[in-house]
């Protein structure tokens, strides 16, 4: 099952996250950081990329799709431990505006911060990706023998 719906579940995640991220800057007023940014451009994307290909079941866009998660869950993962280890916050791009390091959300002792939980959706949607594609190939492989 997940096979067969993993761009609507990419898709789903990928719409919280955007909604969850609009909320917290518009309705909470958290000022994002640069590297907040950079996650940001490379999250908002995938909602109309992956909802116009599950609404079309169109796999192709995986493809284009993967290479944003996977670059977002590496900023997210670096802005997670710019957080967690205080010397990696001397350390480029936020070096003016909003601190990187900054933590409004501080969650479960600070283990829950905004970053992690946009490494958690970037996360899901590469898994989601891949299972997608497997699902893609596998017919392929079937008609070939």
């Amino acid at each position: 099952m997940i096979k067969s719906y993993a761009l609507y579940f990419a898709w789903v995640v990928s719409l919280v996250a955007t909604g969850g991220s609009l909320f917290l800057s518009e309705v909470m007023d958290f000022m994002p950081c640069t590297l907040c940014w950079y996650q940001r451009i490379l999250m908002y994307p995938l909602v109309l990329l992956l909802g116009r290909a599950a609404y079309r079941n169109d796999r192709g866009i995986i493809g284009y799709a993967l290479p944003l998660s996977i670059i977002g869950a590496g900023f997210s993962l670096y802005h997670y431990l710019e957080q967690q280890i205080p010397a990696l916050a001397k350390v480029l791009p936020c070096t003016q505006g909003i601190p990187c390091d900054q933590d409004y959300l501080d969650w479960f002792g600070g283990i829950v911060t905004i970053p992690f939980l946009a490494l958690i959706a970037f996360i899901l949607i590469t898994i989601f990706l891949i299972v997608g594609r497997s699902a893609q190939q596998e017919p392929a492989e079937q008609e070939e023998a």
